[in-house]
This record gives C-alpha cells, sequence and structure tokens, in this order.
C-alpha cells in the first residue's frame, strides 16, 4: 500500500478518534480534567491535520524516493533518497485507474521517470501476493518511436542516440538470437511480456526494432547491461506513471538540482 495511503488512513482514524473526544468533553468538569483533555485534544487534532496535508501533499504534487538498485548508475547509486515530482505530468485523480488532470507537459525523450511495476516485471510469487514495486528509468522512447539496439547502441526512429549518462559494465556484446517468424509476431511477443520468458541475453545488446504503442513508453536503466527493463517485461503504460525524479536530498554529497541529462 503506498505510504500517502496509509497516511490518510491513519489521519483518517485520529479524525475519529478526534470527533469522539469533542462527544465527550462534557463529561469532564474539574479544571484539571478539562486542562489534561485540552492538552492530549491539541495533540490528536495536530496529528490528523499534519497527516491528511502529508497525504494530500504526497499523493498529488511531490514525494519521496529510495533507489533501490543499482540498475540506474551511475545517475543514481543505490540508497540515493530523491523527491519525486508528481503534478509535472498531471495530477492523479483517485481510484481511476491512473487517469491524471491539470498536465504540465507530457513525458519527454530523456526524462527519468519513477512508476508502478507492470505485472510483466513481477516475479510470479510478487504477483500471486499482489505485491506493488515502484521502479526508476530513464524514458527513451515514447509513443509512436520505432526503437533498436544494435551491439549496445540505442536507435530511436534510426537515428542513434546520444547517451553520455549510460554505463556498460560487461564488455562482451551478446548476439542477437530470433526465434520469431515474422516482424509483426516479434512486436505481438515484446508487447505481451513473452520475453521474460526467453533468456535475457536474446535481448540485452541487440534488440527489435519495435514500435511503442501509443500512450506507452519504452524505459531503459543507465546501467545497460544490468537494468531489467523494457527490453524484456515490454512498453511501460501510462497509467504506470508516478512521476519524473526532480532532485536528490540525500546523501548531502550527492544534492542535484536537474537530474534530467
Amino acid at each position: 500500500m503506498p505510504i500517502e495511503i496509509r497516511l490518510l488512513i491513519v489521519g483518517l482514524i485520529f479524525v475519529v478518534i478526534a470527533a469522539i473526544m469533542l462527544s465527550i468533553k462534557k463529561f469532564f468538569v474539574s479544571k484539571r480534567a478539562k486542562a489534561i483533555f485540552d492538552f492530549i485534544y491539541s495533540w490528536v487534532d495536530t496529528i490528523w491535520s499534519a497527516l491528511l496535508i502529508a497525504a494530500f501533499i504526497m499523493y498529488f504534487f511531490v514525494q519521496a524516493f529510495k533507489i533501490p538498485t543499482g540498475s540506474m548508475r551511475n545517475t543514481f547509486l543505490e540508497g540515493d533518497h530523491l523527491f519525486v515530482s508528481k503534478f509535472i505530468y498531471g495530477m492523479q485523480i483517485p481510484f481511476s485507474g491512473g487517469r491524471r488532470f491539470f498536465q504540465l507537459r507530457e513525458v519527454q525523450r530523456g526524462d527519468i521517470i519513477i512508476f508502478r511495476s507492470p505485472q510483466n516485471a513481477l516475479s510470479i510469487s510478487d504477483r500471486e501476493r499482489n505485491v506493488r514495486k515502484d521502479y526508476i528509468k530513464r524514458a527513451v522512447a515514447i509513443g509512436g518511436d520505432t526503437v533498436e539496439i544494435r551491439d549496445k547502441q540505442l536507435f530511436v526512429n534510426g537515428m542513434q542516440v546520444y547517451e553520455p549518462y549510460v554505463i556498460f559494465k560487461d564488455s562482451q556484446t551478446m548476439q542477437n538470437f530470433n526465434l520469431f517468424a515474422s516482424q509483426a509476431e516479434y512486436q505481438e511477443a515484446w508487447e505481451s511480456g513473452k520475453f521474460t520468458s526467453l533468456p535475457y541475453s536474446f535481448f540485452r545488446d541487440n534488440f527489435g526494432p519495435v514500435t511503442v504503442p501509443e500512450g506507452m513508453y519504452f524505459v531503459l536503466g543507465d546501467n545497460r547491461d544490468f537494468s531489467f527493463d523494457s527490453r524484456f517485461w515490454g512498453p511501460l503504460d501510462d497509467r504506470n506513471l508516478i512521476g519524473r525524479a526532480l532532485v536528490i536530498y540525500w546523501p548531502l554529497n550527492r544534492i542535484a538540482r536537474n537530474l534530467r541529462s
């Protein structure tokens, strides 16, 4: 369960507690009892207000995020803490399946985005336990773009992409193994996440071409040889989008104002 929803639930519990306290306030008649009651009620009132405000801010505007893995090295290191701008791509409408409003701008190629993990990217046990994971990757292509990787080099719409932020930790280049009878079959298998059941070496360094469906994105980790991303589990649906990486706030020696390369 997202932390903002947890804050909302706890905040509502304190609202109920505050309402109950107000209903029994008349039973405290002595000055000492009233003083103790007012002191406790002031704290309950402060807590529910703070929790609901925090939940509102985290749901619609800014959320903290901790880097869980090394897939974005060296842009991010494991354990880096950053703030995520949730409103730049639009504020999410609660319980709407990811629909948003007041969108300032759309996702652009090169944006570092945080998103809810697609089902194809989760293990079978995680799916059975209804586990939710948030990932961070770089959006390298948007709906309608054609993506291809040739000997580790990224091409979008036939043009090689300059990627100074990418690192390659494995000097070996894995060859392409085309198991599909046609390009249409390849595209369908990729979109449906079937590549996750095949050896990752088939797609890591030589991939595609595929066309990103409208309303979706192609995302890659900057640590390109050690990233589980759209090459394997398919396109990212816009409905899974959470926000854009805004600024590192911890550790202090890695604070950055603008994380877009």
